[in-house]
């Protein structure tokens, strides 16, 4: 594909690759570097990226400064595989109907789902409370899976439809011929050939659940044994100062996870984001 591009355009093509690589690789470089670095070198004047005294003694000590760091990350990972699962079982046969079936304000329904997602979580934060304290759900886990679940469901179905759109319909007519039901045949013929279009779905809903936890975290939960690592991180502020080289040391032991599986399942998760934006 590039051999249609003139070297001048092939150069333009790649600086602006590394311009974007740079924006998006450097706050988590700079948040290495101030890992490393001890407290009293992080604001020094002038500003000095290099320091002579660079060490890992900071992801050993966080642990000692916040001992219940490993069950902040433990707790992060449990409510996005929550949210994730619960929201999958929702997101499956609703992005099957609108993708197949034909029935009433079906572009008008999904728009209304959709335009959920322009509610900042700070605009519903009242009414949640007063919703989970209703249900009795204020410092449980429930409390910060539940919001996850209904904010992350309606782009979950916008692009999962993308993918069952692609799969051709004479698939769903044989088997209909042969007798089958559809449910049947959503189980046996269409989320098999759906494969990947589930995985980037499910992973585009665990990032995103295991990144917006800590507005739902701080306020329906005041149970230190349940708060995330958003939340957990806010440990390590003292009163007069901050021990900022141990926060970036636990942010990057805590988003670890993600990393890893996003770096897995990066070509399947772009080609997901495409498939379910346009519609061929």
């Amino acid at each position: 594909m590039m051999d249609r591009y003139t070297l001048w355009q092939k150069i333009g093509i790649y600086f602006g690759i590394g311009v974007f690589l740079v924006f998006i690789l450097l706050p988590f470089f700079e948040m290495f570097m101030t890992s490393l670095k001890p407290l009293n070198h992080i604001f020094r004047s002038p500003y000095q990226f290099w320091s002579d005294d660079f060490s890992f003694d900071a992801y050993t000590r966080m642990w000692e400064r916040v001992p219940n760091l490993g069950r902040y990350i433990w707790n992060s990972i449990f409510i996005a595989t929550a949210v994730t699962t619960m929201a999958m079982i929702v997101i499956v046969p609703a992005a099957y109907a609108y993708a197949r079936l034909d029935f009433p304000f079906k572009t008008q329904s999904l728009g209304l789902f959709l335009s959920v997602n322009m509610f900042a979580g700070a605009v519903l934060l009242i009414p949640l409370y007063k919703l989970m304290r209703t249900l009795g759900l204020l410092n449980t886990y429930w409390a910060m899976i539940i919001p996850g679940v209904a904010f992350l469901i309606p782009t979950g179905i916008w692009l999962l439809r993308g993918y069952l759109e692609k799969i051709p319909k004479e698939m769903e007519e044989a088997a209909f011929m042969d007798g089958a039901s559809r449910l049947y045949t959503l189980r046996r013929v269409i989320l098999p050939l759906a494969g990947p279009g589930l995985v980037v779905v499910a992973t585009t809903v665990f990032i995103t659940a295991y990144a917006q936890q800590y507005l739902f975290a701080i306020t329906f939960n005041s149970d230190g044994d349940l708060y995330p690592l958003p939340v957990g991180l806010l440990q390590f502020i003292g009163y007069q100062n901050v021990e900022w080289n141990m926060m970036m040391a636990a942010a990057l032991t805590g988003i670890t996870p993600v990393l890893v599986v996003f770096l897995f399942l990066q070509r399947f998760l772009v080609a997901g984001l495409t498939a379910g934006a346009v519609k061929e």
